[in-house]
This record gives structure tokens, C-alpha cells and sequence, in this order.
């Protein structure tokens, strides 16, 4: 009986699409790049994406819709001067326009309609880089396979930057308009240009380090968390727990950090066992700590004058 030898499916990412199935049998098209929400199986066949986020996956999109966020409130703070009341405000419509994008980026995404998103599984670090592995099997003509093998994780952090960015030029002008009046007309629009500058900057960082940002944010997380709390406190002159009650803003700084310290930890460990998990937590106002009984021995007047009665 004559048996068709289909030839061999080269390339880690290529596979076969099911073109129909008859009961127990499947029909497969030629070897090539599977359809969006397909990934290959074990056997090269594009299988649909049915899976669903687990924890880590979800921290991971949580510290890819924080970015914007943090930069948002980074600028404002830093552009809306001391003397302008509107900073609160701005803070506010910040959190309103990357929580609706959020929400909006969810409900379009497959299956739409609905908070919950399908995925694949993420595997290895190469599932990121599918288009580095694109195969030529006789080393001039090469089969493009590129595909997005740990959907939606890729793309679905584009989509909401850019529902970010829209949400964010619709209300915000008019916003600053009208509340800003504390500061210059040159100074009330620097927070807003300054997102035009660093949405695509984020945009090609995910573009070109998704794959690495995945596996590193937790321990990114944690070392920008504690050096930008450390220059704060020093910048701020906080020597003592006194200092942190003088004014409720640095109070506000420091829960902030504290927040941030605890979602490190927690997609580190990503609470698979609660018992040994959960104590970590403890650790959250550790640097803090540290940094206010050893702050008063630190200061460079002290060290300066100490040096000068040595001599």
C-alpha cells in the first residue's frame, strides 16, 4: 500500500495547521508558521492556545501595566512644582486611565467580552524570540515561522500601551487645563510630553526584552525599589522616624515602596507554599529600618567633622 511521507517539519517553531478532522482523523497543511493563538505541540501541530495565566504570567502583566503608572506619577511629581495644588489630581487621573486601559485591553483580547484571557504556556526564554529560529533547510532560502508563541503575552502588553496612551491624550490636556493654574503655561503640559517620550521607549523595551523581562522583574523590582527608596530618604533628609511623620507625602512614599518590595517578593516565591512564602513578607519594612538606625552614623557632616578632629 502506498503510505504518504510527508517530509520532515524542520525549525523549532514551524508546524503543521489542521486543515480538517474526520472523527479521529486529522488533515494537515504543509509545514509553515501556525495561525495567531496556535503554538506547536510536541509532534509539530499548531494546537490552539487553551490554557490559561497562572500566577506568574499575571504578576508579569501586572508589572508591565505598573510601568506607565509609575512614570506617570514620577513626572507629574516632578513637574508640577511645590506651589501647585493640582498634582493630586493628576495622580488620580493617571491611576483612572491605566485602570481602563487595563480593563479595555482585557475585555478585547480572546475570548472578548470577558476579563479572562487564553494563553500558551511559556516554556523556555527562546518561546519570546521565535523569529531568531526561523529555519533554512538548504541554507539559502529560509521558512518564516515567526509567531507568537506565548500568546498573548507579547502582544497584549502593546495593546494596552497603546490604549494607554490614547486614554491619556483624550483627558489630560483638558484635565491640566483647566486645574493647573500653579504652574506656567511652558510647565502644566512637561508631564504629558514627557509619556510622549516614554511609552515608546517602553514599547521597544518589551519589543526587544520581553523575553528577559519575564524571568527578571521580580529581582528588578526589588534592587530599583530599594536604591530609589534610599536616595529618597536621603534626598528628603530623613534621618529618623520623626522626619517621616513631619509630612504625610513622605509617609505616602514609603507605603508606596513598601507595596512595590512586597510584589517583588511575592513573584519571587509566587506563594506556592504559604507557610514558607507568607513569613518573607516580613522583610517588606526591612531596608527602611535599616536605613533610619543607621542614617544618623552616615551622615557626611558628622564624617567630615570626625575626620577633622582626627587630624
Amino acid at each position: 500500500a502506498a503510505v504518504d511521507i510527508q517530509p520532515a517539519c524542520l525549525g523549532l517553531y514551524c508546524g503543521r495547521t489542521v486543515l480538517s478532522v474526520n472523527g479521529s482523523v486529522e488533515t494537515y497543511g504543509d509545514c509553515g508558521v501556525c495561525p495567531r493563538g496556535q503554538r506547536t505541540d510536541d509532534n509539530k501541530i499548531c494546537r490552539e492556545c487553551m490554557g490559561s495565566p497562572d500566577r506568574y504570567d499575571w504578576l508579569y502583566l501586572g508589572f508591565m501595566a505598573m510601568l506607565p503608572l509609575v512614570l506617570h506619577w514620577f513626572f507629574i511629581e516632578w513637574y508640577s512644582g511645590k506651589k501647585s495644588s493640582s498634582a493630586l489630581l493628576q495622580h488620580v487621573t493617571a491611576l483612572f486611565e491605566c485602570s481602563i486601559a487595563a480593563i479595555v485591553t482585557l475585555l478585547v483580547s480572546d475570548p472578548i467580552g470577558s476579563l479572562h484571557i487564553r494563553s500558551c504556556k511559556v516554556k523556555k526564554l527562546s518561546d519570546w524570540y521565535t523569529m531568531l529560529y526561523n529555519p533554512s533547510p538548504d541554507y539559502i532560502t529560509t521558512v518564516h515561522c515567526t509567531h507568537e508563541a506565548v500568546y498573548p503575552l507579547y502582544t497584549i502588553v502593546f495593546i494596552y500601551y497603546a490604549f494607554c496612551l490614547v486614554l491619556m491624550m483624550l483627558l489630560r490636556p483638558l484635565l491640566v487645563k483647566k486645574i493647573a493654574c500653579g504652574l506656567g503655561k511652558s510647565d502644566r503640559f512637561k508631564s504629558i510630553y514627557a509619556a510622549l517620550y516614554f511609552f515608546p521607549i517602553l514599547t521597544v523595551l518589551q519589543a526587544v526584552g520581553g523575553g528577559l523581562l519575564y524571568y527578571a522583574f521580580p529581582y528588578i523590582i526589588l534592587v530599583l525599589s530599594l536604591v530609589t527608596l534610599a536616595v529618597y530618604m536621603s534626598a528628603s533628609e530623613v534621618e529618623s522616624f520623626k522626619d517621616l511623620l513631619v509630612r504625610k507625602k513622605r509617609l505616602v512614599v514609603l507605603f508606596s515602596h513598601w507595596l512595590l518590595h512586597a510584589y517583588g517578593i511575592i513573584s519571587i516565591s509566587k506563594l506556592d507554599k504559604l507557610e514558607q512564602d507568607l513569613p518573607l513578607l516580613a522583610l517588606v519594612p526591612a531596608p527602611a529600618l535599616f536605613y533610619l538606625v543607621t542614617a544618623k552614623y552616615t551622615e557626611p557632616s558628622r564624617i567630615l567633622s570626625e575626620g577633622g578632629n582626627g587630624h
